[in-house]
């Protein structure tokens, strides 16, 4: 089943701002609203008013760090939103990165896969009623039983890039969560799902900026793309995807200090790939290349230009 859904709170309007917003979206087409969380709003109180302004859609994060939260709390908050939205939560986890874990919370960032292989299994325990002790190189849980239990089994994704983290997405989650990739960089990801058993629904998350001026779109497009892909979780993605030689003058610049040289290294190619840009109907036939390509669900996170809520109506599908 195709899905069409949006990542919000929406950068640029405040939160209490959005509900107007927030409750057109099942009008306009979306059937889902993804929360994300980084640097601003938490992952699930924009997702608990959500479920109120539009009780039809479906609420999920994407994602949920595994080590800023332990797995005790993660368990207890995704079952209330369960409660508040019975058969329509999705509990998106995933490893973050070491500047949020590290820099940001004081928290080692150590094994990253093993921390959220087993938060995966301590929350699938948790969240099916079971008492869990485990004992594990990445965490110690003893004795943790919820008292709420979910009305409805609560799916679980994981947030994944290369090989290891796609199969155990595919091997023990109910999907899997991609972002910062192009539509033909699909068929990489796929092939390594599929290798480990299919990974149920596939969810993509792309990048939008609403602005048809190209010297405009392509300037801000460079600015996230060396956001993003100079945190080392994601030039690693992006070596493994095969864009080592494309980036690589960004990358040297940066570790220099050269923030501008930086900017001036990435290719036009580069962004064109990896950012969504330009007028409605342009953005729209981009984000359909990603179902085109595999993706069952699209979650597009529309970046700070203009009017966001603006840009959110000219994706709608209705």
């Amino acid at each position: 089943m195709r899905r069409d859904g949006i990542t919000l709170p929406l950068a640029g309007m405040g939160l209490l701002e959005q509900r107007e917003l927030v409750a057109s979206l099942p009008d306009l087409g979306f059937t889902d609203v993804w929360s994300s969380e980084v640097d601003g709003y938490d992952a699930f109180t924009p997702l608990a008013l959500a479920s109120q302004w539009a009780p039809t859609l479906r609420l999920a994060t994407a994602i949920a760090p595994v080590f800023t939260r332990g797995p005790a709390l993660l368990a207890q908050t995704a079952a209330t939103l369960a409660t508040a939205a019975p058969g329509r939560f999705v509990l998106g986890i995933g490893s973050s990165s070491d500047v949020i874990v590290e820099r940001w919370n004081g928290l080692p960032f150590t094994d990253p896969y093993g921390r959220t292989r087993d938060t995966l299994r301590v929350l699938r325990a948790a969240l099916a009623g079971e008492k869990v002790d485990v004992e594990t190189p990445t965490m110690r849980v003893q004795g943790f039983r919820l008292s709420v239990r979910p009305p409805e089994p609560v799916p679980i994704f994981v947030a994944a890039l290369r090989a290891g983290m796609l199969r155990l997405a595919a091997r023990e989650a109910d999907g899997v969560i991609l972002n910062w990739l192009s539509p033909d960089d699909m068929a990489t990801v796929l092939a390594v799902l599929e290798g480990a058993g299919g990974a149920g629904e596939v969810v993509v998350r792309p990048f939008v900026l609403a602005c048809d001026d190209p010297e405009t779109a392509r300037a801000a497009g460079r600015r996230m793309v060396a956001q993003y892909l100079n945190v080392p979780v994601y030039a690693a993605f992006h070596r493994w995807l095969g864009r080592g030689e494309q980036l690589e003058g960004m990358w040297a610049a940066w570790q220099a200090g050269d923030r501008k040289a930086a900017l001036e290294a990435i290719p036009d190619q580069v962004v064109d790939d990896l950012v969504v840009w330009g007028p409605p109907e342009r953005c729209r036939e981009a984000i359909e290349r990603y179902h085109a390509a595999g993706a069952h669900t699209t979650i597009p996170v529309v970046t700070p230009f203009g009017d966001p809520a603006a840009a959110v109506r000219s994706l709608g599908r209705a």
